[in-house]
C-alpha cells in the first residue's frame, strides 16, 4: 500500500517491487531491482526522508522509519532481514541486517557490515566497513564498542551520554514524568497520519 503523508508520496522505481500488504508512507524513494515484501513497513514521518538504494531487500515485517530530525539511508545490495528494525539511521553499500537486529537514530554503518540476528546498534553508533556485530550482540559507541549483552554496565556507561531522550525527543533525561512528555509529543506530531491519503491499495 502507497500511503501520501503530509503532502509526500513514496517515489518507487519502475523495475522495483513492493508486496501489497506492504506499507510504504511518505518521502520514501526506492531504487532499481529493490524488492519490499509481505508486511513490511516504510515510513516517512512529516519531514523525514527514507531512500533505498539498489537491488536491496526489505524482508517480511521488517519496519523501517525516519523522521525531520532522523533521515534514514540505505546503500544499494542490503539485505534487511525478517523483523528488523531500522531508525533514521545511515547505511552504507552491501550492508546485511539480520532477523530481528535493531538500529537506532543517527548510526552509521560501514559498507559490508554485518548486524547479525537480534544485535543491536545504538544511537549514534558509527561502525567501520566490514565490521560484524554477533547474534544478540550489542554495538555501542563512536567508534563502536561491540560488547556481549551480559556487560550491560559497560553498554549503559557508553550509551548514557548519548541520550536518547535529548537526541530522539528533545527531553532532557531528568524531565519530571519524562513518558507522559514523550508520548504526549509522539501523539502530537503522530497526529497528521489521520490526513494521510491511500495512493495505491
Amino acid at each position: 500500500m502507497l500511503i501520501e503523508h503530509a503532502g509526500k508520496r513514496p517515489r518507487i522505481d519502475p523495475s522495483a517491487w513492493v508486496a501489497p500488504d506492504a506499507t510504504v508512507c511518505g518521502d520514501v524513494s526506492i531504487g532499481p531491482g529493490s524488492r519490499v515484501l509481505h508486511g513490511a513497513r516504510l515510513i516517512g514521518e512529516a519531514g523525514g526522508t527514507i531512500r533505498v538504494g539498489r537491488e536491496c531487500i526489505v524482508m517480511e515485517n521488517a519496519v523501517i522509519r525516519a523522521s525531520r530530525k532522523h533521515p534514514c539511508t540505505i546503500g544499494d545490495h542490503c539485505l534487511i532481514g525478517p523483523n528488523a528494525h531500522v531508525t533514521g539511521a545511515e547505511i552504507e553499500d552491501e550492508v546485511f541486517v539480520a532477523t530481528g537486529a535493531a538500529v537506532f537514530h543517527g548510526a552509521a554503518l560501514g559498507r559490508g557490515s554485518e548486524i547479525r540476528v537480534h544485535a543491536t546498534v545504538h544511537l549514534r553508533t558509527r561502525l567501520d566497513p566490514g565490521a560484524v556485530v554477533p547474534i544478540g550482540w550489542v554495538a555501542v559507541g563512536d567508534p563502536a564498542r561491540i560488547l556481549s549483552p551480559d556487560r550491560h554496565d559497560e553498554i549503559w556507561e557508553i550509551q548514557r551520554p548519548l541520550d536518547f531522550p535529548d537526541w530522539v525527543y528533545g527531553l532532557d533525561r531528568s524531565t519530571p514524568d519524562l513518558m507522559q512528555h514523550v508520548t504526549r509529543r509522539l501523539s502530537q506530531s503522530l497526529a497528521g497520519h489521520a490526513a494521510d491519503l491511500v495512493i495505491d491499495g
